[in-house]
């Protein structure tokens, strides 16, 4: 249901030393005592327009009270919330302290509105009860392939024949045998339609919140063979693009064998649905998941190998030295090429974010202007979130974001050594002390989010990079974007058997790596209050420009295991099939279901404990009915006539049917519910 996503390292690694930090305020010079420096401190942030950094997280704060009001206020009050705003922004031009501070508001009102705005551009109904029947669609995006089958978004839904008529606005249909399918075309086939299922746990990844604001309101599967009623236009940027990943994944899978292929095909075009089990497994108990999905990691090596080329390559043309500044022309290029592999790349929130840095960093080199700067890093949080605001719920976001800005800050509050006449030990140490480096930040940075989300952690990452990531900057990436360039005239080859090499010797290490981490990767579970910690823990790292920052993640430590540490829930019900799990005695007792149910297989998963089938609830033809070890009573009603009885005896009741209205149980998990 989440994919395992994780943010690459931006910055080049190198050697560092740390610098202390040059306040800016009146007290350089003094030696202030610690509330008097800070206070100095955020007075420099101030003044410096460092404010402008927090708007992201204003935005945030309203996105997040908009999830949390139990209904939104009308659009009228919104508007009129709106122009009170705009009328005290434009009176306070000349007092820029309180005009800032007032921004700050203003962003999280304009964060409060953006669910509602974008549910009205791009939300669905979502389907309510299944549907049967032959329907005609069109085919928007092909999301992954498999063999035969065809993972798609299909929109203008139509029913044909005794159909009913669906009201979403799009679907994801699996397709089989739709190997020859592509976007725009347009097509009928059988289809059994169901709605999109919620989180599997509690405070889980919500797919129909998710689904909802992409346009998708249910699932779908066909139930035989398909009609292709009308070919898309084969000069549509998106029917475009997808021939290109398509014949990429062609070659790939031509030369390589799994685990390798499949790896590949996540690298190049950002489809991990090849990536077999054992792999991703692998991966993430080594702390490598992230060179899964592409991000900043593989942009920037993208980025800088093509920025080196042409700089390389101009710089062997004598005369064009006098002509074109060479360094901006290759930052051009570079951007370009950063553009053309987000395109091909599938577009994750990792990709997007990285790209937009990209984009202002290497921009900022052709205006000639200074380019990494947490600026850069506040302009592209802004552009994601007002474009895909619900993007933030997304694990993919917090930890992408959580990584540069971390590595950023590193930057800010360190100075490179001058590496020109240094040796190439000294060389060889110092990028292997940048990726150790690097690796520790961004462990640290995502280190919460990762636990809220997967309940797991990386205590050897930092290994697992070691060893993994010269491979993958000097061999890997490399070997994939020649081979990719050279796919067009059939000299792949070579190149493509390099990076299967650099694949199966990066599986082999990171196989080592995660034996030697087995058993020491469980977390604590979370609140959701503890990414609310968190997050206002990096909005005062971001804002404080001094080594002031680290007092909010300092202070969020403790205060994160003294009010957000989590219990494991006592019973767990599903609401798309008939599992049902109660705790009994520390462990996990399968009331009702299948054992190797999807549902059952998470929750195994999620809380680390077996679930069998030894239900401690006495059944008959009626339901079931019994004593948690917690000390409440449970009836699982089958039939309507144990609602008499049991709504009297249970404290909750559970029925896959409507509850009458008349039961007195104190909690009622019902089909409506």
């Amino acid at each position: 249901m989440t994919d395992t996503l994780q943010a690459g390292a931006e910055l080049k690694p190198g050697p560092v030393r740390l610098s202390p930090p040059v306040p800016s305020s009146p007290t350089r010079g003094t030696r202030a005592i610690p509330l008097a420096g800070l206070a100095a401190s955020v007075s420099s942030a101030l003044e410096h327009r460092r404010l402008f950094l927090l708007w992201p997280y204003g935005l945030v704060a309203g996105l997040v009270a908009a999830v949390a009001v139990p209904e939104m206020p009308p659009p009228w009050a919104l508007a009129a919330v709106g122009a009170i705003l705009a009328v005290l922004l434009a009176s306070l031009h000349n007092r820029l302290a309180l005009l800032r501070l007032l921004s700050l508001v203003a962003m999280a009102w304009l964060g409060f509105c953006l669910l509602p705005i974008h549910g009205a551009l791009f939300g669905t109904t979502m389907l309510a009860r299944p549907a049967y029947g032959t329907y005609k669609m069109r085919v928007d995006e092909i999301v992954s392939a498999t063999g035969d089958e065809v993972r798609a978004i299909a929109s203008a839904i139509t029913p044909a024949g005794d159909a009913r008529s669906l009201p979403i606005r799009r679907a994801r249909v699996v397709i089989r045998a739709g190997s020859g399918l592509a976007p725009g075309d347009i097509i009928r086939a059988p289809v059994r339609f169901y709605g999109v299922p919620g989180p599997v746990v509690p405070n889980g990844f919500d797919t129909q919140f998710h689904a909802y604001f992409d346009g998708v309101g249910a699932y779908g599967n066909t139930t035989g063979g398909f009609e292709r009623l009308a070919v898309g236009d084969a000069s549509a940027p998106e029917r475009v693009i997808d021939s290109i990943r398509r014949a990429i994944a062609a070659h790939i899978d031509a030369h390589l064998r799994q685990p390798a292929a499949g790896i590949a095909r996540a690298l190049i075009n950002g489809d991990q649905s090849a990536v077999s089990d054992e792999a991703r497994d692998t991966m993430a108990s080594a702390g490598l998941a992230h060179v899964l999905s592409v991000s900043g990691l593989h942009l920037t090596i993208v980025a800088g190998l093509v920025l080196v080329a042409l700089r390389m390559g101009l710089a062997t043309i004598g005369p064009i030295h006098g002509l074109v500044p060479v360094k901006r022309v290759a930052a051009g290029g570079a951007v370009l090429a950063a553009l053309g592999y987000f395109a091909i790349s599938g577009g994750n929130v990792a990709a997007l974010r990285s790209t937009i840095m990209l984009v202002l960093v290497l921009g900022a080199i052709v205006f000639g202007r200074r380019a990494l700067t947490m600026r850069n890093v506040a302009i592209a949080a802004l552009l994601v979130i007002v474009t895909d605001p619900s993007s933030i719920f997304r694990p993919s976001f917090q930890l992408s974001f959580a990584a540069v800005v971390a590595l950023i800050a590193a930057w800010e509050m360190m100075r490179h050594h001058d590496e020109r006449n240094s040796s190439i030990v000294a060389k060889v140490g110092g990028y292997l002390w940048g990726i150790v480096l690097t690796s520790v930040i961004a462990g640290l940075a995502t280190l919460l989010f990762s636990v809220y989300h997967f309940q797991q952690t990386s205590p050897l990452g930092v290994l697992g990079n070691l060893v993994s990531l010269p491979l993958v900057g000097f061999v890997m990436m490399p070997s994939a974007v020649v081979a990719t360039l050279l796919m067009p005239l059939g000299w792949e080859a070579p190149f493509l058997a390099i990076m299967g090499w650099s694949i199966d010797v990066m599986l082999a290490l990171g196989h080592i790596v995660a034996g030697w981490s087995a058993g020491l990767d469980h977390s604590p579970l979370l609140t959701p209050l503890a990414l609310g910690i968190g997050t206002a823990a990096f909005a005062w790292f971001t804002f404080l420009p001094t080594w002031h920052r680290l007092i909010g993640p300092a202070a969020a430590i403790p205060l994160i295991v003294l009010v957000a540490l989590d219990n494991p829930p006592d019973l767990l019900i599903a609401d798309t099939t008939q599992a049902i799990a109660m705790r009994v005695e520390g462990d996990m007792a399968l009331v009702s279901g299948k054992s190797d149910s999807f549902a059952v297989d998470v929750w195994r998963e999620t809380y680390s404990v077996p679930i069998e089938a030894n239900s401690p609830l006495s059944c008959d033809s009626i339901g079931c009915f019994g004593l948690s070890p917690s000390g409440f009573a449970v009836a699982l009603v089958k039939d309507p006539a144990g609602f008499y009885e049991d709504c009297a005896m249970a404290d909750i009741v559970i029925a896959r049917r409507s509850v009458p209205s008349t039961c007195s149980a104190p909690t009622v998990l019902d089909a409506d519910a």
